[in-house]
Parts: C-alpha cells; structure tokens; sequence
C-alpha cells in the first residue's frame, strides 16, 4: 500500500469523500509556493547586504580584531562622503595599537580638511615614543598650516645642523673686517632642534641663518684686531650664543660652531689708499682751479694793460692839439717850442745811450 492509497483509506473511514481530499491537498500547494517566493526574495535580498557590506567586510574584520572597531554605518557614511576608507581605517589602526586615543571622527575630520592624515599619525606615534608632549590638535594645526609634522619631531629628537651661510646662497663665507682692517672670512655650524609649541607662527631656517651671521660679523667687527679672533673663535660661538638668537622661532639653538674661518683682504689698507687718492684728486681739482683763476687774472689784467696803452695813445694824441692852441692863443712861443724839442731829443738820445726807451715820454710832432 502506497501513501496515497493510506490517505484515500483513511479520508473515507472518516467520512470523507474524493471531493474533500481534493480540497485538502490544493491549500497546501499554495502555502508552499508562496514560502518559495519569500525565500527567494529573503536570498536576494541577502545577496544585495552582502555585496554592499562585502566592498567593508575587510576593514571592518580587520578593524574588529585589532581593537579599533570602526562601525559599518561609519565605513558607508565615509564612502558616501567620498574618503579613502584605506587611509582612515588603518590610521586608526595604527593609533590604537600606539596607544593613542583618536577617534575616527577626528581622523576623518583633519582628512576632509587636507592634511595628511599619516604624516600625522607618524608624527604622534613618534613623539609619543620620545616622550615628547604633543596633542591631537596641535599636530593637526601645524600640519594644515604646511609645515612638515613629521620631520618636526624627528628634528626635535634628532637635531639638525644648519650651515650658516646656506650652501646653495649667493655667498659661500661670511666675511666681516675687524677693526685693524683685516677681512676675515667664516663659515659656521648651528645645531638645531625644532621646538613644537612655537612651529605655529615660528621663523624658519633662513631667520636662523641671517640671525647667526649678523652676530658674527658684529662680534668681528668689534675685535680690536683679527689675531684675535684667530687666536679664540670660540669667542664667536659665545657671544653669538648669549644674543638669544632663536627667540620667535620655530627651533632652539643647541650649539653655534665656527667651522672655518680665513683671513681675506687688507679692507683698511684699501679704504686709506682710495681715500688717498680721493684726496689727491680733489687736491689736484683745486690747483687746478686756482690756477685756472690765476690765468684768468692774467687775461684780465693784460687787457687792462692794453687798455691803459689805449688810453696813452689817446692822450699822446691830443698834446700837438694842446700845443698849436697854444700857438694860437699865445700862450707858447716858438723860443719855448723849440727847448722843450731839444729837451725831447735829449731825453731820447739818454734812452737810447742807456739801451732803454722811455714810453712814457710824449712825442712832440708839429702841428700840421
């Protein structure tokens, strides 16, 4: 006896008929059928949380079993905001595992705002490890403000050293003159450390460099004379030392050392003799200026000279004048006339015995 003949058997010992079996068997047909669907729809659904979950599942495990959990509604909102999940996971990872309490949120937040979420973390991981006090916030501020955080710190537990002058400057020495006049030419050494609570707002290397060679170029320039500073450029480094000269800035000055120093040229000497010969150039401009005045002088006192002749000859002009009006009027007669010719020719013939002529003496013509 098979099943459905056991069913029919026992459906007609209680009363039932064919029709009645028939009724039975058709609404447990239709039960079934609609489990089938919820199933499926159950299965497909299931299937579309899984893909969507499946892109986290990764870092969400790998978040969960190193004690940073990260929440799947976190890793979708941060998906949706379009943030390298990678990037924010791990770094929470690592700050976990460094003991360092940062919140997602937080790692997220200074990642939307641009700055290099791992520098930092790196950077907060290596502090903490040196001991070095530095806060969530204040790495982050320095590092949106475009300082390296990282070398930051590993320049704080690590100083750097600093040529002083720079080596990629126009100048490759600093040269200063002592007061005997001696150039002398240095080259310097500071050893820095960064100083974190003042790299927000704090000068930068090249405040540091100018800062040290101004210091030395006064110290030389207040040295009485260049041995001196040969003898001692520890004396260099001290008094540089004691002008505070990293205050405003980003670094602490551990050390200024003088690296070499040469001794230049005779900037004295130079100076005295191009003074020298300022000197004689303008001691030649005004001799040659008075004598200039001299010539001058000369020309005008030749022309005066010739003017005086002029005037001479004018003069010698008007004696016949004078003379014949004297005929004229009387006053001169030709006894008189003749005495003062003889008087003339004496005077010349004495002249021209003695080989001088006297100019001065007026010629006598006679009257046309």
């Amino acid at each position: 006896m098979n099943t459905m003949s056991f069913f029919a058997a026992n459906a007609a010992g209680l009363g039932l008929g064919q029709s009645s079996m028939s009724g039975l068997v058709t609404p447990t047909l239709a039960i079934e059928g609609w489990q089938i669907g919820l199933i499926v729809i159950v299965v497909l659904f299931l299937l579309v949380v899984l893909l969507v979950i499946g892109q986290f599942l990764n870092l969400y495990v790998q978040a969960l079993f190193s004690n940073a959990s990260v929440g799947l509604t976190e890793l979708i909102g941060m998906r949706l905001r379009k943030v390298d999940l990678k990037t924010i996971v791990l770094s929470r990872i690592r700050a976990v595992q460094a003991n360092l309490e940062i919140k997602t949120s937080q790692i997220e937040k200074h990642y939307m705002a641009g700055g290099r979420v791992v520098n930092v973390i790196n950077a907060m991981i290596a502090a903490q490890s040196a001991g070095i006090p530095l806060e969530w916030n204040t790495a982050c501020a320095i590092d949106l403000a475009g300082r390296d955080i990282f070398d930051a710190v590993q320049t704080s537990v690590n100083p750097k050293v600093i040529d002083c002058p720079a080596q990629n400057g126009p100048r490759s020495t600093i040269d200063a003159v002592a007061q005997d006049g001696i150039q002398l030419k240095a080259k310097a050494r500071v050893t820095v450390r960064t100083n974190l609570s003042r790299l927000v707002g704090g000068a930068t290397e090249e405040t540091i460099i100018a800062r040290v060679g101004e210091g030395i170029v006064t110290t030389i320039g207040s040295a009485r004379s260049h041995k001196e500073v040969l003898e001692n450029p520890d004396n260099i480094s001290k008094t540089v030392m004691a002008k505070g000269l990293d205050a405003g800035t980003a670094f602490e000055i551990l050390s200024i050392d003088i690296a070499d120093i040469d001794v230049g040229e005779n900037i004295g000497a130079q100076l005295k003799s191009a003074q020298a010969e300022a000197d004689k150039k303008m001691a030649q401009a005004e001799a040659e200026s008075r004598a200039a005045k001299a010539r001058a002088l000369e020309q005008e006192n030749r022309a005066k000279i010739e003017e005086n002749k002029a005037m001479v000859v004018l003069a010698e002009a008007e004696i016949p004048r004078a003379i014949a009006h004297a005929f004229r009027t009387g006053n001169l007669g030709i006894l008189d006339y003749y005495k003062l010719r003889n008087m003339q020719a004496d005077t010349q013939m004495r002249s021209a015995i003695a080989g001088t002529t006297d100019d001065a003496t007026p010629s006598i013509q006679r009257d046309g």
